[in-house]
């Protein structure tokens, strides 16, 4: 019963900070203004390279990702570090990996959604994909 009560809790505390999280994260990366490039109008666009961003904790690890930009968009999300020494979480990543990746690569930004059962995955891959389309700005 004790477990019960001290898991209800926990789970709890974590919804509220997932959702004061969100909230915050929000405001956190303002879509940058037009560049001032001669032609150039597009607002949101990254300077080409690949950029490694910095490593998150995700709570059973850390995670660290390089994002590669061409055209001035992203065109790949690499995992350089992530938590893959529990089977729990070898078998949460193999699911959320290709998820988060592919999410990044069609919104463009930092931030994709929440992967279900994979919620520290997905918030340390938002912070460090976020350090890394920094470097690109």
């Amino acid at each position: 019963m004790k477990k019960i009560i001290v898991t209800g809790i926990v789970l709890v505390l974590f919804v509220l900070y997932a959702v004061f999280y969100q909230k915050s994260s929000t405001n956190a990366n303002p879509i940058p203004a037009a560049s001032n490039t001669t032609g150039s109008t597009s607002r949101g666009t990254y300077k080409d390279g690949t950029y490694t961003g910095s490593t998150a904790d995700a709570f059973y690890g850390t995670l660290q990702v390089k994002a590669t930009i061409a055209n001035g968009k992203i065109s790949d999300v690499q995992f350089l570090k992530y938590p893959n020494d529990q089977a729990e979480s070898i078998e949460v990543n193999k699911e959320a990996i290709p998820t988060l990746t592919q999410e990044a690569i069609q919104t463009q930004n930092s931030k994709v959604d929440i992967v279900t059962g994979a919620t520290q995955t997905s918030e340390a891959f938002r912070v460090s994909l976020a350090s890394a389309l920094s470097q690109a700005k």
